[in-house]
């Protein structure tokens, strides 16, 4: 077994996962697969027609996100919520070991990233992109070429938000100005995210 000893350690490790979509569903999947047992997944939407070129899940189409995946990956405990300050300022964050944003929402990830950056691993813009390859895992604070991530730092300096964390991100530029995104990526990108919290968890 390739973590050996370690994965009795992973198994007693609590992940708690916001936004199920084209990175987190991929994150959730291998997460699940190499034996984490206790994920709590967190998501509002439900599954559109133009989430099948990237998503677990999105032939169910209409089925709200995390419902399904929990059917899915059995033990998985969903939370169907919208990710604002409400939620926030109630949700408890201290049972978890580990915090992974895949969302795409600016104030929400900002939220996040206020409450519990010492824990967190963030994903940046994975959209618009085609080479999987350029994914890297950094500073918040040392990304480039991505607009999206750019934005989280502008809104983090308007705040004097000042601490580092780390966060999943591509360097490649991106390749239309459409909304668009590639599965070898997005995916990518979760499964990035998964294999650095697995490393975390059990380091």
């Amino acid at each position: 077994m390739v973590l050996g000893r370690r994965f009795e350690v992973l198994r007693t490790k609590k992940v708690l996962l916001f936004g199920v979509g084209g990175v987190g569903g991929h994150c959730l999947d291998a997460l699940y697969r190499t034996g984490v047992s206790d994920i709590t997944i967190v998501d509002y939407d439900t599954y559109d027609i133009t989430n099948q070129n990237r998503q677990i899940g999105s032939e169910a189409v209409g089925e709200v996100k995390v419902y399904r995946l929990a059917k899915l990956y059995p033990g998985v405990t969903p939370i169907h919520a919208r990710v604002d300050e409400t939620f926030l300022e109630k949700f408890d964050f201290e049972p978890y070991d580990i915090v992974l944003d895949a969302i795409d929402d600016v104030k929400a990830k900002i939220g996040i990233i206020r409450r519990c950056h010492k824990k967190l691993i963030s994903s940046m813009g994975s959209a618009k992109k085609l080479d999987p390859t350029k994914i890297e895992y950094i500073s918040i604070w040392k990304t480039y070429n991505d607009p999206f991530a750019k934005k989280i730092r502008d809104e983090l300096k308007k705040i004097n938000f000042k601490r580092d964390f780390k966060v999943i991100f591509s360097a490649e530029t991106p390749q239309c100005k459409e909304k668009g995104s590639f599965v070898g990526v997005t995916g990518a990108f979760g499964l990035t995210l998964a294999a650095k919290a697995i490393e975390r968890l059990v380091g």
